[in-house]
């Protein structure tokens, strides 16, 4: 059983959690609004770099969890690691703490610009460097999804509960594949070409990608990352991690093991798979595994 720091209470904790990201919601509910005015733009990018763009709304958001943090938990022996902090290098996260709060203050910050709805504020708990607790809110759907490490539930913002709803497919073939929108390769177009989903769903934000299998939209996500070029991070991967191990699901690698967070690099490359169903998961991994061997789409790990 995991214990939380001394002093800490999970009800609280929990409801500090939902306070503090309706708060994160209203802060990305407004500047999404001025993006539609194209005219904001310029004032609303704090950077001009298409491949890794920040906005006012990032910054604002993770100033707002890390204060709330701070305030309510003075004196708890956590670390925060965030997004914009370690672009910024301006905090040192010790990466073996064993309890780090991750911080992806807006996933999808290229949807959000571009005015989707796919955009995201992930905040997950680890302990010794699995995700715990997890919270992806979707400010477009009215979704807080919440996880307390046991059970998960999605909250809107009347206070009104859902909860999961997964489908529980076991062949590829009848899967509903959900993929990136800004985020893709020619291999991973080749590798979904070949498996023969029955359906593809593109989307940005992991949280959202996510949440549409807990929802029961979507059954697998695969994360494709190139030998030497750029992959997702922990702060992309631990919420969401988080609600679909409580829902029932789970995210690992191609060879069917947990995530390692807190490497550092901080990446998550290679090829992750996400799906609905633990118990069937490890056959999924093996069934895409030998699709890319047959074909030869990507170099894997030698037995």
């Amino acid at each position: 059983m995991i214990r939380l720091p001394l002093g800490v209470d999970i009800n609280n904790l929990i409801d500090d959690l939902r306070i503090l990201s309706w708060e994160a919601y209203e802060i990305l509910i407004y500047y999404s609004q001025m993006l539609k005015d194209t005219n904001n733009k310029s004032n609303i990018l704090q950077n001009l770099n298409n491949k890794d763009p920040v906005t006012i709304a990032d910054i604002k958001v993770n100033e707002l969890i890390i204060k709330r943090i701070n305030e309510k938990y003075k004196g708890i022996s956590w670390e925060i690691l965030s997004e914009e902090n370690a672009k910024l290098g301006s905090h040192h996260c010790n990466s073996e703490a064993e309890w780090i709060w991750v911080l992806d203050p807006l996933d999808g910050t290229k949807d959000f610009i571009q005015g989707t709805s796919n955009y995201a504020m992930h905040l997950a708990l680890n302990y010794k460097k699995k995700p715990y607790i997890g919270i992806v809110l979707i400010p477009e759907k009215d979704e807080l999804w919440i996880t307390d490490g046991k059970k998960v539930w999605c909250e809107k913002k009347d206070g009104s509960k859902t909860k999961p709803d997964m489908q529980r497919k076991k062949s590829l073939q009848e899967m509903v594949l959900v993929t990136s929108k800004n985020h893709r390769n020619k291999t991973l177009e080749e590798l979904i070409q070949k498996v023969h989903f029955n359906e593809i769903k593109i989307m940005g934000s992991v949280g959202c990608k996510i949440a549409s299998i807990i929802r029961g939209e979507s059954d697998i996500y695969i994360s494709l990352s190139l030998p030497g070029k750029s992959a997702p991070k922990d702060w992309d991967f631990a919420a969401p991690a988080a609600i679909l191990k409580a829902a029932g699901g789970i995210i690992t690698n191609l060879e069917n093991e947990d995530l390692t967070y807190g490497k550092t690099n901080f990446e998550q490359g290679g090829i992750l798979i996400a799906s609905n169903n633990i118990n069937n998961h490890e056959n999924i991994c093996m069934e895409i595994k030998e699709t890319i061997s047959k074909y030869n789409l990507y170099p894997l790990k030698a037995n």
